[in-house]
């Protein structure tokens, strides 16, 4: 105990003595000395947009200064991921990004000056949420399950929409046709809120979205939770059966919002 207890005395001791020297330098590279931007690749409306609001409001408490988002949508989230990936590596950029931000590439044709790299380009801060991801479709389609989905595709052209191409919903989409042998076709939207907007309003009777921005829709009926894509059934939607409880196995899909700063932050 006694060593422990000198180690710490040293331990501040050095600590002390180190600002007191540095004392002038420290001031001047106080973090944050100005408003901290946090960048979502996507329009405003979806989960992404509301969990970084979030972010923000909770930040902005503790750091003392203005946090602010800055939505900059396009290209599934490569212009947003872009932008930051150039950003000063000073801490007042950071990027919410869901992990549409590690798939993109894969499957968008994108200019070396508008792309980014994933693994070497950025700083990694923090995991903030893994989300269960549902198929989701219009009050005013005849669709109760998967079944009754996989058997109207077989009869005529069937459609669903997703917040881009490259996105988590799109490769569950994929996923999902490779499994249960449906023909559904996508439709990739520039974000959440368009995707929902638009099987609102019944122009796509489908979509794989996570849970947030159909929530307020499903009380009224506008919308129907067919399957989710996990292992188990999510506790925040029980009475929704899985893929693997309606007879189509190998679908344990989610997706994840993670905070990110350029590298070298």
């Amino acid at each position: 105990m006694m060593n422990i207890a000198r180690r710490r005395t040293l331990a501040l001791g050095l600590g002390l003595a180190a600002a007191t020297l540095a004392g002038p330098s420290l001031a001047q590279s106080a973090y944050p000395s100005k408003p901290v931007t946090i960048v979502v690749a996507y329009p405003a409306g979806g989960d992404t947009d509301a969990l970084a609001r979030m972010f923000a409001e909770k930040l902005q408490e503790r750091l003392k200064q203005p946090v602010l988002v800055d939505n900059k949508p396009g290209a599934s989230g490569v212009i947003g991921s872009s932008y930051v990936a150039k950003a000063q590596p000073d801490g007042y950029t950071l990027l919410l990004a869901p992990n549409t931000f590690a798939i993109a590439q894969f499957v968008l044709k994108t200019a070396g000056s508008s792309s980014y790299d994933v693994l070497n380009g950025f700083t990694p801060i923090i995991e903030a949420d893994t989300l269960p991801m549902f198929l989701v479709a219009s009050s005013s389609s005849p669709y109760r399950n998967v079944k009754d989905v996989v058997e109207a595709s077989k009869k005529g052209e069937l459609s669903y929409a997703s917040p881009g191409s490259g996105s988590p919903m799109h490769v569950l989409g994929e996923m999902a046709n490779k499994s249960t042998g449906a023909k559904v076709v996508h439709v990739p939207y520039r974000g959440v809120a368009p995707a929902i907007n638009d099987v609102l309003g019944g122009q796509v009777p489908l979509t794989y979205i996570t849970l947030g921005p159909v929530a307020p829709h499903l009380p009224g009926g506008k919308l129907r939770l067919l399957a989710v894509a996990s292992k188990e059934r999510s506790p925040l939607a029980p009475d929704v059966p899985t893929f693997a409880e309606q007879g189509y196995k190998g679908l344990d899909v989610e997706g994840w919002h993670g905070l990110f700063a350029p590298k070298g932050t």
